[in-house]
């Protein structure tokens, strides 16, 4: 196989919380790209430029071969936002883990909070779920979310409805996207899906054949 995957984490981690889920792909014969970025500095859209230099690299390098995106959290919106403007020729499949397409309801209560502008920044208040001034920046692409249903976090869970299925930090609706070809919801926790094996296995699987296992 000669398929790239370029991986992109959430908000306020770094590269190093996607290296597991990294290792599960090239097991399985992938080349991957870590991708790494300040999350917490900048917009959205200024991630996209920054980034941008790395990942016409992979593409490079990919050759012949597709290049995939997965996206963890806020990395799913950084790839909407990458792919909306600079689309690679050989655009493969594209899954989102835990991403809030809809936005988040704690953002929406902690978006006036100095602490939360102070620790999540310009790309925090792009979280909301108000996303009328986001449209602008997402594409379409053959897409496949994964969302969580596990929540260990009660005051997270009351923030967004004690009724309304979440992960933690995001509904399971909010993960929803029109045009995206799959939807699976696993037992997972916000916090702790990137080294989920439930949902690597269910990466795998898109990747390979554009669905998931039931």
């Amino acid at each position: 196989m000669n398929d790239t995957v370029l991986l992109f984490h959430g908000i306020a981690r770094t590269k190093k919380s996607m290296e597991k889920l990294a290792g599960s792909l090239s097991g399985h014969g992938y080349r991957v790209v870590n991708v790494g970025y300040l999350s917490t500095r900048f917009s959205i859209s200024d991630l996209v430029d920054i980034i941008r230099p790395e990942i016409d690299d992979a593409v490079k390098k990919a050759g012949d071969g597709r290049v995939h995106f997965v996206g963890y959290s806020m990395g799913g919106l950084v790839i909407r936002a990458f792919l909306a403007r600079y689309r690679p020729a050989k655009l493969g499949r594209v899954v989102m883990v835990g991403t809030p397409n809809n936005g988040r309801q704690i953002a929406d209560f902690l978006k006036s909070w100095p602490l939360y502008r102070k620790v999540y920044g310009p790309a925090g208040q792009q979280l909301i779920t108000d996303q009328t001034a986001m449209t602008e920046l997402f594409g379409t692409v053959e897409l496949g979310i994964i969302a969580g249903n596990r929540t260990i976090d009660p005051v997270s869970s009351l923030i967004i409805g004690l009724r309304v299925p979440n992960d933690g930090k995001v509904s399971v609706e909010s993960t929803r996207l029109d045009g995206a070809a799959a939807h699976i919801v696993v037992p997972a926790n916000h916090t702790f899906l990137p080294v989920n094996k439930t949902m690597w296995n269910q990466t795998l699987s898109f990747l390979k054949d554009g669905r998931f296992t039931s």
